[in-house]
């Protein structure tokens, strides 16, 4: 079934198709195209009435996610000194929200740093984002826990972005800065030492709701609220979803295997741990 909305003199606005694309009325007709651009052809709707909809191809395909995409939360946060299992450890998980303009550069944002830069940070770690999204769910699985945007050590809290949608290498435009999606994120120790429960990361890992780091591609300033936009997308590559079931559920899948290593715009140290996965693969069927 079609959702389909007109305003009070019949004129058709948009309609949704269950795939989740969203048709609508050119610019000046009533309505407005939203300004993320996929090469895919798809149909758009011209305006007509409703009781006489006709469809015309063009090379543009606006869904229902995109609609909305937004930073809803921008957040940073220094390194601080904790105590876990007896220990005292520097972690820059701890974030807060700020409303900006903050400077978005190549390796962080300016207010931000991480403590532990052998497994942290990076150019291809540059910026974490989570979606908002996500955090229903925890507060339904940790009810006595408090969970303020930042409470993931995102930088990036989103609206409308989540791991099966998004590819690595998929370009990204908030505020002035583009990005690029790069990997999701594998938790380390200092997770389950912020929540203060050892099954933390467990949990975390078999959720699927990893989140996802950016790299930098143009540097620029964001602002809490920005609008996101996709420049490009890469349709044939892996996308965050696939990378935590090869990692965590499906490790010797050999189409995400092969999906994985052909995929360019994941980093090089990725692509090498999986191509010696898909030799052993290899070498158990010779």
């Amino acid at each position: 079934m079609l959702e389909v909305r007109a305003n009070n003199e019949g004129r058709f606005l948009a309609m949704r198709h269950p795939d989740g694309a969203v048709f609508q009325e050119e610019e000046g007709s009533g309505a407005h195209f939203f300004n993320t651009i996929f090469l895919d052809e798809a149909a758009i709707l011209r305006p007509l009435r409703p009781n006489n909809i006709q469809l015309q191809k063009r090379r543009s395909i606006f869904t229902s996610s995109e609609a909305s995409l937004k930073l809803i939360s921008l957040n940073v946060g220094q390194p601080r000194l904790i105590r876990y299992r007896g220990d005292t450890i520097s972690t820059g998980i701890f974030k807060d929200p700020v409303s900006g303009p903050v400077a978005l550069r190549t390796l962080n944002l300016d207010g931000d740093r991480q403590a532990d830069l052998t497994v942290h940070g990076g150019p291809y770690k540059a910026v974490y984002g989570y979606p908002s999204e996500h955090y229903e769910y925890w507060r339904e699985q940790l009810p006595d826990t408090e969970l303020p945007w930042g409470a993931f050590g995102e930088n990036f809290t989103t609206e409308g972005l989540s791991e099966s949608d998004l590819h690595i290498g998929d370009r990204m435009k908030v505020g002035t800065a583009i990005l690029q999606i790069r990997q999701p994120r594998m938790p380390c120790y200092k997770l389950a030492a912020k929540f203060e429960r050892d099954d933390m990361i467990q949990r975390f890992q078999h959720s699927g709701r990893s989140g996802f780091y950016f790299s930098v591609e143009q540097e620029g300033a964001v602002t809490n609220g920005d609008s996101l936009a996709f420049l490009s997308r890469e349709p044939q590559a892996i996308t965050i979803d696939e990378m935590n079931r090869l990692f965590f559920h499906d490790r010797y899948n050999r189409a995400l295997l092969d999906k994985a290593i052909s995929t360019k715009a994941l980093p090089e140290d990725w692509r090498e741990f999986l191509s010696k996965r898909l030799s052993a693969v290899e070498s158990s069927r010779s």
